[in-house]
Parts: structure tokens; sequence; C-alpha cells
């Protein structure tokens, strides 16, 4: 091949080369190249903390990296290798089996008899069962990897205790709107790997959308500034309207079923249980926001009904009970005022778990008395030869009874006693209910002591 060729078919390798990195997303162009380049993380990667001072050694350790989606990871494993000057390997707990990991692993190790260390990263490694996670055990500790995990669940519920006890976790936290909106104004800046070279303007207010919208992930922030930078009108001016138009139908960070979801339900629970309405509402709306089902709300607070407030305000029962029923027959969104309002009104009565904390301690005595017998006067005896066996003899009818109430009659097996669980307190309709228990259990225990003596 003449000289010429060659130089044309350099230039034509260039230029694709190019051109395929253009066709890469804004996020992964923009992706930082060194330390200093990433924003937030501040607690666990600014000057002299340990990691940091690890990493910029060269000293990699195996990890878990434990965060919201966008905050980091994956990028914080490539740097990881890039110091290291290690070999970087990523597979996907989604989309890799026990075969492909066992290649990877294997593919490390004779690498680490040629003397270069791999840094090995598992993205969503929640997502793999405790026998592909044990794969990786062996060289862990024999040094074949520096295994890095990234999780968006909590590693304490997701990850064997064998895989924990050979890693360190790092808490990694969603990103502060501040520092999205310095890594979008560097992608606006950056013309080689950003947008600089478009000659975009965009207020810093609408900047600013952005950043709040992209709830924490700075990649789905850059995403969202590279369509609106497509839908930038003449002279590259990204207008209020185009930032509308791309966040329009965002969602935040909700996982049904993961941490998130639960941290939340938990949030709506203990604010209903702390008499705090207005938290409870932001808790209601932030879960409505993030896609829950509303029918699990609506289970969600009649439990709370039941639970927290009980027989201090037995209407609350109903109300969430009405609640629930409104919102079947309304849906969403007419029906989220009906959750909104008992949502107010569990958490504004009074509470009371008296019957919550009773029936408890009665299914505990269930468990550890066992299998006792119904005491014969208080059986059911709708046959004769029911009766001729003693079914119901001694049986008083308390309606007979003066004032209504067969005072010395006991209701439980012979075996354990009379018991007291329902303990109600001094708030709501329980004050009443506690004052005329008061009353009926001394009236109780002075007949009896008058029938034994």
């Amino acid at each position: 091949m003449s000289r010429s060729a060659k130089s044309s078919a350099s230039l034509t390798g260039d230029l694709l080369q190019v051109d395929r990195s253009a066709m890469r997303p804004l996020a992964e162009r923009m992706r930082p190249a060194t330390l200093d380049e990433m924003v937030g993380q501040r607690r666990l990667l600014a000057e002299g903390t340990a990691l940091r001072t690890a990493v910029e050694a060269g000293k990699v350790h195996s990890m878990v990296l434990w965060g919201p989606p966008g905050c980091g990871k994956t990028t914080l494993a490539l740097l990881l290798a890039r110091y290291a000057d290690a070999e970087f390997k990523a597979i996907s707990a989604v989309l890799s089996g026990l075969p492909e990991v066992r290649q990877v692993l294997a593919e490390a190790a004779h690498r680490f008899d040629g003397g270069r260390r791999t840094v090995l990263f598992v993205d969503e490694v929640h997502r793999f069962n405790k026998t592909q996670q044990d794969a990786f055990l062996p060289h862990i500790e024999r040094g074949t990897i520096v295994f890095v995990g990234a999780t968006t669940e909590n590693p304490s519920f997701e990850l064997n205790s064998a895989l924990l006890s050979r890693c360190r976790v790092h808490v990694m936290e969603a990103v502060s709107p501040d520092d999205i909106q310095e890594a979008l104004r560097h992608a606006l800046a950056d013309p080689d790997r950003g947008l600089g070279d478009r000659t975009l303007h965009i207020a810093d207010d609408l900047l600013r959308l952005v950043a709040v919208a992209a709830d924490g992930d700075v990649r789905r922030a850059l995403t969202l500034l590279e369509i609106a930078a497509e839908l930038a009108g003449e002279g590259g001016d990204v207008t209020a309207g185009t930032i509308e138009q791309v966040l329009a139908d965002r969602t935040r960070r909700f996982d049904k079923g993961g941490e998130q979801f639960y941290d939340q339900i938990s949030a709506l629970h203990k604010s209903v249980r702390s008499s705090n309405p207005d938290a409870a509402l932001y808790w209601l709306a932030r879960m409505l926001d993030g896609g829950c089902d509303p029918g699990y709300l609506a289970r969600r607070l009649t439990r709370m009904a039941v639970e927290d407030i009980g027989l201090a305000d037995p209407r609350a029962l109903q109300m969430a009970i009405d609640a629930w029923t409104t919102f079947d027959r309304l849906g969403s969104p007419e029906g989220d005022l009906a959750l909104a309002q008992v949502a107010i009104y569990l958490a504004s009565t009074a509470k009371s778990n008296a019957a919550y904390m009773a029936f408890n301690q009665a299914k505990r005595d269930v468990r550890e008395y066992g299998t006792q017998e119904v005491p014969m006067h208080i059986r059911n005896a709708p046959t004769k030869l029911m009766k001729e066996l003693g079914y119901g003899t001694g049986y008083q009818y308390d309606h007979d009874a003066e004032g209504g109430i067969a005072l010395d009659q006991t209701g439980f097996p012979d075996a354990m006693g009379e018991r007291v669980y329902y303990q109600p307190v001094a708030r709501g309709l329980e004050i009443k209910l506690k004052d005329k228990l008061d009353q009926l259990r001394a009236a109780r225990e002075a007949a009896r002591a008058a029938r034994d003596d």
C-alpha cells in the first residue's frame, strides 16, 4: 500500500473514531477522568480522606459501593483501575450468569500470573444469588481480582456475609443540586467532550431546574441537558418552554420493593404515629409521585388506623376504609385526596397501641400454653348428649345477672387463670374505656375472692 493510501486509511480511521466518540451519550463523554473531576462524594473523596489517599497511591482494596443511581459508582470503579494501572473489567449481574463470571475470573487469574491486576466491577451485584456471589470469594482472597461491587440496595440484606467480610462497604450519597449544576456547567463549557462547541445559551435558573429534576443523579441531569440541547432554537437558546418540555413526566428515585420504597413507607407510618400531619402528607405525596400503588398505600393507612390509633378513636378505621373505597371508585388523581384526608386525620387524632399490644400478648400466650381445653361452663351445648356430658354446666347468663355481668364467671382455660391483656391508655375514647374496665376488673376480683372464701 502506498504512503498516500496509508495516510488516507489512517485519516478515515481517525474520522470514524471521532464519529464514534460523538455518538456516545453526553453522560458517557463527560465521565470524570480524574478524582478532581468527580462531583459530590466529598465525605469519601475529599483531599486527605482514607479512600482518596489509597486510590491516589494505587493501593486499591476490594469494596462494595452502595448508593443511588447516578452518584458515581461506575466512575469511581474506573478511576480505581486507572490510578492503580490495573485492567478494568465490568460485568452486570442482570446480564451475566455463572459461566460468564467464571470466564472473567479465569482471564483475571491468567492476567494475575502475568503480573497485572484486574479491577472487576460488578454492577447491581445484589442481583446475583448466593452461588454466584460465592464464586468471587477465593479470587478476592488470593488477590486475583480487586472486587468492586455496585448496589443500590442495602448490602446487609442483599449480599452474603462471606462476601461482605472480604470487602469494605463505602456509602455513596445522592449528588446535591449544587454539585449537579456544576457538572452541567462543565458540560456546557467543554468543547471536546461536552457541548462547548454548540454555543448554547441557558439561564442559570433553568439550569437549576434541570439539576433539581435530576434528583441526585448526575447521569440523568446530563441526559436531560443533552435533550434540551437537541431541542434548542436558533442561536442555541434553551428556553423555559424547552426545559418544561424536557422535564415533563419525569420520575423520582423510587424502587418498588427496594430500600427506597420501604424507607418511605416507614417515614409515612412514623409521621402518622408521631402526630405530624404535615410530614405524613409529604411522604404520602412522595410515594404517589414515585409511582407507588395507591391501593397499597390505602392498605397501609388502614393498618395504621388499627395499630396506632386503635380504640382511642374507632372512627379512624372507618375513615381509612372509606378512603380506600373512595379511591377504588374515583381512581387517581381524584381519589388521591381521599388518601391525603385520612392521612391527616390519622396523624391528628388521639393515638393508642393498646389493642395492638394486647393482641400480641394473647398470641404469645397461645404459643406458650399450646392447645388448652375450653372450660366446660362456656362450651357450646347444642345436643342432649353434650348437655349430659356437662357441656355448658355452671354457665351464668350475664343478662340475668345483677348489673348485666356475672362477675365471678371465668373466661380462660383453667391452666392459665385469668389474664389481663388490654390496658387502655388515658387518651381519646380509651379514657372512658379505661375507667370502665378498671372498675369492672376490681369488681371481678372482689366477686371471685368472695366466691372462693
